[in-house]
Order: C-alpha cells, then sequence, then structure tokens
C-alpha cells in the first residue's frame, strides 16, 4: 500500500519526517516531496504551496508518479469550533468546499472540515463559518478531495489545530499571497515586523500542531 499526504507546507511534515523509514528525496515538479517507509507501508509527501489549485497539481503530479491507494490532506487548521484548542488533532468526517461535499474516509471521524481559498482572519467570520456548520478550515483540501474523486481513491483528512475560534490575525495573510498563489516570505516578514509576537506564537503553535500530527499518523492505520 502507498499512503500520500499532501500539504502546504513542508513544516506541516516536520513531526513526521523523522518517524520515517529509507528516506528519499522525489525531484518532481513540486515545491517538495519525500518517500519513506512508515509501519511496513510506502509514504509519499508532497508539499506545494497553500490553496486548492497548488494542492490540486500536487496530488495529480503524484497520483500519476506514484500510484497512491490512499490520498491524506494533512496539515494545519484554524479552529471554528470553540471547543478546539491549539495543537488537538481534527479528522473530519466530511470535506466541505465551496462546490460540494465530500465524504472522508475514517470510522470514527467526526465534524466538517471547511476548505476555502483564503485565509479566515476574524473571529467574527469563524463565528459565522461555524454556525453554518463547520467545525475547522483550512485550504488545501478542497483540491486533494477534487483529484481524490476523479482517481476514485480513499480520502482521509487529518489537521492539527494553530488558531482557536475566538482569535483575530493582525497579520493580513491573503494579502501576502503572490499571483502564482504561494505566500510571500518578504511580505509576511514585512507584516511581522509591526505584530512580532504574533509571528512568534504561531510559530510556536506550528511546531506542536506539526508534532501532535506525526504522533497522529504514526499511530494511524489506513
Amino acid at each position: 500500500m502507498t499512503v500520500l499526504f499532501i500539504a502546504a507546507d513542508h513544516r506541516e511534515f516536520a513531526g513526521l519526517l523523522p518517524r520515517l523509514k529509507a528516506v528519499e528525496r522525489l525531484r518532481w515538479p513540486v515545491d517538495w516531496a519525500r518517500t519513506g517507509e512508515l509501519n511496513g507501508r510506502r509514504v509519499v509527501l508532497a508539499a506545494n504551496g497553500p490553496g486548492p489549485a497548488l494542492a490540486a497539481d500536487a496530488a495529480r503530479q503524484a497520483v500519476r508518479r506514484a500510484a497512491p491507494d490512499v490520498l491524506v490532506s494533512t496539515g494545519f487548521c484554524g479552529a471554528l469550533n470553540p471547543a478546539f484548542r491549539v495543537g488537538d488533532v481534527f479528522v473530519p468526517s466530511a470535506i466541505q468546499t465551496e462546490k460540494r461535499t465530500y465524504p472522508a474516509e475514517w470510522p470514527a471521524a467526526r465534524g466538517v472540515l471547511l476548505s476555502l481559498d483564503r485565509v479566515v482572519q476574524t473571529a467574527g467570520e469563524k463565528r459565522v463559518l461555524f454556525a453554518r456548520g463547520a467545525d475547522a478550515v483550512e485550504m488545501e483540501a478542497a483540491g486533494v478531495a477534487e483529484v481524490a474523486a476523479a482517481a476514485g481513491l480513499p480520502l482521509y483528512a487529518i489537521r492539527a489545530v494553530t488558531d482557536l475560534a475566538n482569535e483575530n490575525f493582525a497579520i493580513d495573510f491573503n494579502r501576502a499571497r503572490r499571483d502564482d498563489g504561494h505566500f510571500s516570505a518578504m511580505r509576511i516578514v514585512a507584516a511581522g515586523l509591526r505584530h512580532p509576537r504574533e509571528l512568534a506564537r504561531l510559530a510556536r503553535r506550528a511546531r506542536m500542531a506539526a508534532r501532535n500530527l506525526g504522533e497522529f499518523i504514526a499511530d494511524c492505520k489506513f
């Protein structure tokens, strides 16, 4: 069995990568890709930037080259459900996009992951989205779900929370995106100079979320 994991950024794999055996770099036309062995199964990790279009590109490249049996959208997410805490791992039973809702495989999965092509910046908008039935929000699962459906492959989503339902972002991450969909590191750093505590807090939370994702995925049986 080959399990394909798609994330936005390779740092979202920081907790999982050290758990792999026989890791190899894959020279694919994506931002970052590796393969290795986890619990006797071949796994492929690919990161290609934020948003559904870049995630779908990575998933299509990997499906063509690696012939996976399972697709997993993974990485970080923002909480809409106020019960979630930083570092919580969320495994939804459905992925909701702007066009449709995809079922996500997992016997004990609960809740809805909303996938949008933008960062949800304010607590007020998070409350609205939660009232509409979503528990967490992120940016890539829509693209992965589209590819999984087209290929007839099982789809999972495994996400870890980095920002809470009652929090606002001072940094406007949507304005930090380039025309190609990627985030501009220079724009984020420039904004971070005005809001250094927020940038430092997000970095700490990202490390925790990546560690928790790695621990959770290492125990999964797909």
